[in-house]
């Protein structure tokens, strides 16, 4: 490894970041992390901080999971690779999807087509939807409706109905025949409705109406995270996903739940769906499923698939990745279940999230520059800043930034989204590491 001094010199000089602009990284260089353990991140200069972002909402078990370690190293010794392509397969990911056919049985879900990651997950989600209403001999169902403020990765697919303008704009023209309605965002909506019940009806009428318009019989699917997480922490009132569904059983339109994030414990239950009872017809997963220490992924799939593809001599999936089923990634993923549920860190955080929701209520009402807290679903909290609480007028860039960098000289790496400060610490936070983080961020904001 090259010295600190050849590091920082070196910094963002030979590398493009993600989600960012070469010149900002030129310009305000990365902050270069070396260590880690438990919810502790160490940088370059030997400044330790609690990981609020839990690496990029991943790390639910922290950075000293040995089990995961162990379980990587003993796989790279036995087969560190070999393909899942027809014809071939491995010890490890045949267990792995049994293993999570039990786990997602709660959510009527028992088959995997694994991938590398979230974005490779919704890419496949989508793609199956087109294949499985041609199948049923519905060749024309090829759109997909999502909500707007949705995140659903980077792949042109996942972009096509991705939300947000930031991750469009650049890219266009995307897929055709993708379609969005207002998100259940009870701050910010067009409707200017404050009650979240009241605007989850109105957003579940902009889908019916959307439906409508387009013609059901060209919808393929309608995808949507449980709890809008990158969007910026927009959890829908608790009736809006199962009138989803019902909507969506109506027409023949299938349910894609994107919990990339919102699975494996985030939000306080197993999965986003089971929180607020639905079950949909595929999931996509990745991040948690091996604790962001192997790139990995999988789609979880239902019956209505299943029953569609299986037994079916003209269902051949034409779809596929290098690293589908990589049996490191499985053996990972195989420690990090048993992991999850031995330290039964759903209700951890559960509590800590409970915990971490009221305290920044709290600072909402000593720090004008708040205009919204979100969240009380798990680990997952969203402070929205403002110029003016009365027009809800956006916070100006430097603002968030400026609380950031006081947050993190106080021992607490916290993740900028536009005007939000959003938090996904791993689930193993302990109460003690909550009031470091609120008291964090109390110095960031007082330093305004």
């Amino acid at each position: 490894m090259k010295d600190s001094n050849f590091l920082k010199e070196n910094n963002a000089r030979h590398m493009w970041h993600p989600m960012t602009s070469p010149e900002d990284s030129r310009v305000n260089p990365p902050k270069i992390i070396t260590g880690g353990e438990g919810v502790r991140i160490r940088d370059i200069d030997g400044h330790e901080a609690i990981d609020a972002v839990g690496g990029l909402w991943n790390v639910n078990l922290g950075y000293s999971c040995e089990p995961v370690k162990q379980a990587i190293a003993a796989q790279l010794d036995r087969l560190p690779y070999y393909s899942t392509f027809r014809g071939t397969s491995n010890d490890a990911v045949i267990e792995l999807s049994w293993e999570l056919a039990r786990f997602f049985a709660p959510d009527g879900l028992s088959r995997a087509f694994f991938t590398s990651g979230g974005s490779d997950s919704v890419e496949t989600a989508l793609r199956l939807a087109r294949q499985y209403h041609k199948l049923r001999g519905e060749p024309g169902r090829v759109k997909f409706l999502s909500l707007k403020k949705g995140y659903h990765g980077t792949h042109f697919g996942g972009a096509s109905v991705n939300g947000n303008a930031n991750f469009r704009t650049a890219y266009e023209p995307l897929l055709p025949g993708c379609y969005h309605i207002p998100a259940p965002y009870t701050y910010r909506n067009p409707f200017n409705e404050s009650d979240p019940e009241r605007l989850a009806q109105l957003c579940a009428a902009a889908l019916e109406d959307e439906i409508a318009f387009q013609g059901a019989d060209t919808i393929a699917a309608f995808i949507m995270e449980p709890i809008l997480g990158a969007g910026g922490v927009i959890p829908p009132h608790a009736s809006f996903m199962p009138m989803v569904r019902e909507i969506c059983d109506r027409h023949g339109i299938l349910l894609i739940s994107d919990e990339v994030i919102t699975a494996y414990g985030r939000t306080g239950a197993w999965s986003g769906a089971r929180l607020w009872g639905v079950k949909p017809d595929m999931m996509c997963t990745a991040k948690a499923i091996t604790n962001g220490f192997f790139p990995f992924g999988a789609v979880m799939i239902g019956d209505r698939m299943i029953e569609a593809f299986e037994g079916n001599a003209n269902a051949s999936i034409g779809h596929g990745y290098t690293y589908s089923g990589h049996p490191v990634g499985a053996a990972a993923a195989l420690a990090c279940l048993a992991e999850t549920e031995r330290l039964n860190v759903v209700e951890n955080a559960a509590a800590r999230g409970a915990q971490m929701f009221e305290g920044c209520k709290a600072l909402m009402e000593k720090h004008e520059v708040i205009g919204d807290v979100r969240g009380g679903y798990g680990l997952m909290v969203a402070i929205e800043m403002v110029g003016d609480r009365a027009t809800k007028a956006a916070a100006d860039k430097p603002v968030p930034l400026k609380v950031q960098d006081v947050a993190y000289q106080n021992g607490v790496m916290v993740r900028v989204s536009g005007a939000n400060l959003i938090m996904s610490p791993p689930l193993v936070l302990s109460a003690s590491d909550v009031d470091a983080i609120l008291a964090a961020l109390d110095a960031g904001f007082s330093a305004l």
